[in-house]
């Protein structure tokens, strides 16, 4: 019986983390990134604009996918602490990270290069 339910466990368990494993690697498209805030995810698209706001607090770098700003989907923040690890920005590209929101518009904060490759 013991022998039985270790396996149900074993079981489980694998099937729960090819789950979790499943939803790491999901790839979404920008407009769709908004119904995934709090996952973590791929989403690809294509840059739009990119602005580096040197005087700003932080000296963030915001990369917009598919639509520019102001009309903005979705963004990639880099802070301009991390700026020098990144090297040229793709133009087609797919970031992997936990999706958040601000003000409305959902982003993935990049904090090391390996997050972003080409698509």
């Amino acid at each position: 019986m013991r022998a039985r339910l270790s396996f149900v466990f074993v079981v489980c368990g694998c099937f729960f983390t090819f789950l979790a494993v499943g939803q790491e690697n999901k790839k979404i498209p920008p407009t769709q990134a908004g119904q995934h805030v709090g996952e973590t995810a791929t989403v690809c698209g294509t840059v739009a604009s990119e602005h580096f706001a040197s005087t700003s607090k932080g000296q963030p770098t915001f990369i917009n996918l598919d639509e520019p700003y102001p009309r903005q989907i979705f963004t990639i923040l880099i802070w301009g602490s991390d700026r020098a690890a990144f090297g040229q920005i793709p133009k087609r590209l797919c970031i992997t990270g936990t999706i958040s929101s601000y003000r409305g518009i959902p982003e993935i904060i990049a904090r090391k290069p390996s997050q972003i490759r080409p698509d």
